[in-house]
């Protein structure tokens, strides 16, 4: 917590994963975000964060980026600047897309894939893709406002077998 029933502040997502087998195509995953407007936010999003994009109001970033998983420690982290955010925003759902050209990669044939979930030194939630193996895409954080105005996180990982245009129209979605 930020502070005294103000709910989450600044919270950073980390994406990790080990590069592909020598002679075979880079693993590209990405961390992506949906943001909700307060009136519909189980409607389409109001906007996406992802690929070398951040928000409108500068709220939500992505810092650090890798196409092949190369590099030690987290290889991609997006920070959300919750507190900051305007209130006509009252949902962020957080997922990882897998940019693979051709058949279907999936998180089980990714190299020790993992996200964590973290405001400050605080650990929210740290997720190895296990759950969701046989998916393509996942959702890995979910992030709401409460009645009070403060952030609350949602920890639920959900796998989508969709390609990633259509994973981030749909992953917020009431009903997917």
């Amino acid at each position: 917590m930020s502070g005294i029933g103000k709910g989450l502040g600044t919270v950073e997502v980390a994406l990790r994963w080990d590069p592909s087998p020598l002679g075979s195509a880079a693993h590209d995953l990405d961390i992506v975000a949906g943001v909700y407007s307060a009136a519909a936010p189980g409607g389409p999003p109001a906007y996406g964060v992802y690929f070398d994009r951040r928000s409108p109001d500068g709220t939500i970033s992505l810092d650090r980026d890798s196409r092949t998983g190369q590099g030690l420690g987290y290889d991609e982290v997006m920070r959300l600047e919750l507190g900051r955010m305007s209130t006509d925003y009252g949902r962020v759902v957080v997922g990882v897309v897998i940019q693979q050209q051709g058949a279907g990669l999936t998180f089980g044939e990714v190299a020790a894939p993992g996200v964590r979930v973290r405001e400050g030194y605080t650990e929210l939630s740290n997720h190895d893709f296990a759950a969701v193996a046989d998916a393509r895409a996942a959702t890995v954080a979910e992030f709401v406002r409460g009645p009070s105005g403060a952030w609350e996180f949602l920890d639920e990982v959900r796998g989508f077998d969709l390609a990633p245009d259509a994973f981030i129209a749909s992953m917020g979605a009431a009903d997917a």
